[in-house]
């Protein structure tokens, strides 16, 4: 399996254009993330996880020319926004986009969207074929995704298992019996917002502390904001098998 980091960054503080911090003018391209995605290749299929704003500016960036289908965390404008530019690999492959998400986050897709469901659709508009989830497992290609039920502050979203590693992004809490579905990880990947408390996402010792609970190999932080610091400053911060995941980190699991 072989897993690219699309984007490791958040909406979340102050706009870069209005920040004068050390973290937004940092030369580092550590430093430099666009809105949280993870590209996955299992065998010949092809997955996104969350389609944010930067979608077809990642896309471009790694050379991407073929999606099997999109998982969908939950339904906030920085982790959907980008889905139209799904109708570049509808021309590719001339199929629809196959979108798995939970019921309300494909309302949400089709009210954003709406156009792409229209039943007189304008030529070259996206075309999406909408897959409903639930606790459950389910398959792409034969590949089998554990989606992992954890909290958004009050919101239910989906975090996703495929084979040995899991993704969590924006995570402010997660059950117990949720918890059991990281076991034996060989690489886990959690959001981890900044060093201060935050109400909707983990800060980074809460991100630890899970890591340290469910004990996988590998752990990566991702979805990070400018206000965790620069780089080179935060990875002194943490214990060796945990590292800030970065744009374009590419891993072989």
């Amino acid at each position: 399996m072989k897993i690219t980091f699309l984007g490791t960054g958040t909406s979340q503080g102050v706009p870069v254009i209005a920040c004068d911090c050390e973290t937004c003018h940092s030369k580092d391209t550590h430093d430099k993330r666009l809105r949280s995605s993870l590209l996955v290749e299992v065998n010949d299929t092809v997955i996104v996880i969350d389609t944010g704003p930067d979608f077809r500016q990642q896309m471009l960036r790694e050379n991407v020319t073929r999606l099997d289908a999109v998982l969908l965390t939950h339904g906030h404008k920085d982790h959907v926004a980008g889905l139209d530019d799904v109708r570049a690999f509808n021309y590719i492959q001339k199929r629809p986009m196959d979108v798995y998400a939970r019921a309300e986050v494909q309302q949400i897709v089709k009210s954003e969207f709406s156009y792409a469901f229209s039943e007189e659709k304008y030529p070259g508009v996206p075309q999406i074929n909408q897959h409903e989830i639930i606790n459950h497992e389910f398959t792409v290609n034969n590949i089998i995704i554990i989606p992992i039920e954890a909290y958004h502050y009050h919101l239910k979203i989906f975090g996703f298992r495929i084979e040995n590693i899991a993704y969590l992004t924006d995570v402010s809490e997660i059950e117990a019996i949720e918890k059991r579905k990281l076991e034996n990880l060989d690489v886990l990947i959690v959001n981890a917002l900044r060093i201060k408390n935050h109400y909707s996402h983990y800060n980074l010792q809460q991100a630890l502390n899970l890591i340290e609970e469910v004990s996988p190999k590998k752990a990566l932080l991702t979805h990070i904001s400018h206000m965790m610091g620069k780089y080179d400053d935060a990875e002194k911060l943490l214990p060796e098998n945990v590292k800030f995941a970065y744009d374009g980190l590419k891993l072989f699991v």
